[in-house]
């Protein structure tokens, strides 16, 4: 007969493995480069790739939006206003308008209106330029990349590192892009096709919307036998964009339940829900009780790559957050954050800063 101390060990035991959910379902977590290093550099800069590249990150997230001339190039949207100097810019004060993006009225700047040529004039500058003080002191330093600029550059970083970067670029408001005549999907083939380096090294597709992976999942494979999909995914009450556009109802919260998710897996390798999906914040940011989505996932038969790990105070969840401010660094907040992600099976995860997020993968405990 076991001892009442044997037995409470037991039972504790018990109830630690019934807590976690499934095991993640790939060998390691992988550590996702968001926008680059952007909690430490300009978004989606040179400077951005390289500082989580030697901070150790498995894989640099270059989101993608056409140019006038249909060159893809890396910015988070299409409206540069708040990451280039194009309002300081008389020459292009009259390109400042108002358009609709995904049922969202926005007014600004719009890469669709500007040639690659006219762009490479601009400089990127700090996205949060009131939390994160430090960056702007390289606001001008640094241009605006080319997708192949940004495969280029990480190959040669692998090359110099020798070590291999996985790239999971976002192909970004696709419905609208075509609304307006272009076609990212396609530029997209044609550019990984004609590199060496996208030809080989892993490779994760991302996209908010279920029509383009649905078309790109066997040509993307062609080009790269080891290439995965991603099912971005938003608000729980959201419709994506493609399905908004034609009159479907379904929203991604439907995408997220079992049967929901068996749907995905047809089309997707992975689903990128929000850290707030894995365990929802109450109004005051306060962690509730975890969600079963890792669990769900993983039955059938995705990976989960969830977005979007922040050090700043006022992006933990309450209960990690120190006394410094809402926008002080909290580097062991965010570490324990990730840790407890990872605690329910996750198996990647999208970061700002690559270097605290390598210590949450790599630190036991």
């Amino acid at each position: 007969m076991l001892s009442r101390r044997s037995a409470l060990g037991l039972g504790l035991a018990t109830f630690c493995a019934q807590a976690r959910a499934a095991p993640a379902l790939a060998p390691r977590p992988l550590v996702f480069a968001h926008r680059g290093a952007s909690a430490l550099r300009p978004e989606h800069t040179l400077a951005s790739y390289a500082k989580a590249m030697a901070d150790g990150a498995d894989f640099i997230e270059p989101d993608l939006v056409p140019t006038k001339d249909g060159v893809l190039i890396a910015r988070h949207e299409s409206n540069i206003a708040g990451t280039t100097d194009v309002a300081d810019r008389p020459e292009f004060a009259g390109r400042r308008r108002t358009m609709t993006i995904d049922g969202q009225s926005e007014t600004g700047w719009f890469t669709t209106d500007f040639t690659l040529a006219e762009l490479k004039t601009l400089r990127a500058r700090e996205r949060l330029g009131t939390v994160r003080v430090h960056n702007t002191r390289y606001d001008g330093h640094f241009d605006v990349p080319t997708f192949e600029e940004v495969i280029d550059f990480v190959a040669a970083e692998s090359a110099a590192r020798g070590k291999v970067f996985g790239l999971i670029p976002e192909i970004k408001n696709s419905t609208h892009f075509h609304q307006l005549g272009f076609d990212p999907e396609a530029t997209f083939l044609r550019t990984i096709a004609a590199h060496e380096y996208t030809r080989q090294a892993p490779l994760e597709v991302q996209s908010f919307e279920t029509g383009n992976l649905r078309m790109l999942g066997d040509k993307v494979r062609a080009v790269n036998p080891q290439a995965r999909l991603m099912l971005l995914m938003g608000e729980r009450r959201q419709t994506p964009p493609d399905l908004l556009a034609a009159g479907t109802k379904t929203t991604f919260g439907d995408l997220m339940t079992p049967q929901g998710l068996a749907e995905v897996r047809r089309y997707a390798d992975v689903i990128g829900p929000s850290n707030t999906d894995l365990i929802p914040r109450d109004a005051d940011g306060a962690w509730g009780a975890p969600s079963t989505l890792v669990t769900d996932a993983h039955r059938a038969g995705l990976l989960v790559h969830s977005y979007t790990a922040r050090p700043e105070n006022r992006f933990l969840p309450k209960q990690l957050r120190n006394d410094a401010g809402p926008d002080a660094r909290n580097p062991a907040g965010m570490i324990a954050e990730v840790k407890r992600y990872l605690d329910l099976g996750l198996d990647g995860f999208f970061t700002d800063d690559p270097a605290l997020g390598r210590l949450a993968v790599d630190t036991p405990g």
